[in-house]
């Protein structure tokens, strides 16, 4: 996995690697899935979820650039894999996820592991307000269209990874703020992951 899919995609970041190289990934993937905790795909989870490929879960800790004082929110728990690699490369991570059972699984396999900087939640990543500031977020469905909100909760400095599009072609991108209030994009790659729930849907115009 480490050689033949994140290294040829651009991963070379050794701590990334060995995070995730040190992460049991199989422990986090549901057990119909074992086999196939390392292979390059997507791995269904319930309520039509996947878990990111790992080509992808590298792109993503490495474009944040975490450090290790850094506060982390991950918008979409999942299996709570990529949890355990955020955790694992910074302070305090806060991860919230729509579908309760996620967050209590996840819960479940992090307290085995001994993690004791990640704090679970259930709740919609829209009804967040900007009184929650982090140095990093990390997004892992996608918006049909870009909007502000993530940013609002960044602190100067801050590290957005979010992906927005449509299928068949949705860009990742790595969103900077800035000390002045201003922002940078930067177009990282195309790929395809699962909608967030309830983002704002852009107008469509019929002719």
């Amino acid at each position: 996995m480490i050689g033949q899919q994140l290294r040829t995609w651009d991963v070379f970041d050794d701590r990334i690697l060995g995070v995730i190289g040190r992460t049991k990934r199989e422990r986090f993937v549901p057990a119909p899935y074992h086999d196939l905790a390392f292979a390059d795909m997507e791995i269904p989870l319930a309520h039509d979820q996947r878990i990111m490929a790992p080509k992808v879960e590298g792109r993503l800790l490495q474009s944040l650039a975490l450090r290790p004082e850094d506060a982390v929110l991950e918008v979409g728990t999942g299996s709570g894999f990529l949890t355990a690699c955020l955790a694992k490369l910074s302070d305090t991570v806060l991860s919230i996820d729509i579908f309760p059972e996620f967050t209590a699984e996840a819960e479940k396999k992090l307290d085995r592991a001994d993690f004791s900087n990640v704090e679970l939640k259930t709740e919609d990543a829209f009804d967040m307000t900007a009184a929650a500031q982090f140095d990093a977020i990390a997004v892992t469905g996608s918006l049909p269209a870009f909007d502000d909100h993530f940013i609002r909760m960044l602190r100067p400095g801050g590290r957005l990874f979010i992906i927005v599009g449509r299928a068949p072609v949705m860009d990742a991108l790595l969103i900077t703020l800035h000390d002045d209030g201003s922002w940078t994009r930067e177009s990282l790659f195309e790929t395809v992951v699962s909608p967030l729930l309830n983002a704002s849907q852009p107008e469509t115009f019929v002719l």
